[in-house]
């Protein structure tokens, strides 16, 4: 479904049925990011992105410049315990070098925010490194800093 566009790109959220296109955005990712290979190593079936584009929680939006994804944002619906309502979390956005300082991330957060009022969410949180201050700057264009410590617990193996 395309939910944005301008001259040079659309943005379009990705069904289950974009399964190739997920695949495309996530290897654009790990470019962006500077780590190929935790895109593209271990791929994940067929099947297993079907099911996560068909699945209520997450949302996929791609920008495209014709026919290649030149920006990909992934999001993860939270719903809330203490009230009827929502949070979504942008886990990953990025832009391909050749593409970027044309608005491709504003119109992704755009796209990102109307579905965020379709489902009831009452806000959109994403956290950036220190020393990304492309991606710093973006979000402070666009909401509100606060600083947080953020901790990754291990799982044991199987």
């Amino acid at each position: 479904m395309t939910i944005g566009h301008s001259q040079r790109f659309t943005v379009r959220r990705l069904g289950p049925d974009d399964v190739r296109s997920l695949r495309e955005m996530a290897a654009m990712l790990g470019e962006a990011f500077g780590e190929p290979e935790t895109f593209t190593a271990a791929p994940p079936r067929d099947e297993y992105l079907h099911g996560l584009l068909a699945g209520e929680s997450f949302i996929a939006l791609a920008a495209f410049a014709g026919d290649a994804v030149v920006g990909g944002l992934a999001a993860y619906e939270l719903k809330k315990l203490e009230r009827e309502r929502s949070e979504l979390y942008i886990y990953d956005l990025a832009v391909a070098e050749t593409h970027r300082r044309l608005g491709i991330a504003t119109a992704l957060i755009e796209a990102l925010k109307r579905i965020a009022v379709e489902r009831g969410a009452w806000v959109i949180f994403v956290q950036a490194d220190y020393g990304d201050d492309p991606a710093i700057a973006l979000y402070e264009k666009l909401g509100v800093r606060e600083e947080v410590l953020h901790f990754d617990i291990a799982v044991p193996e199987r």
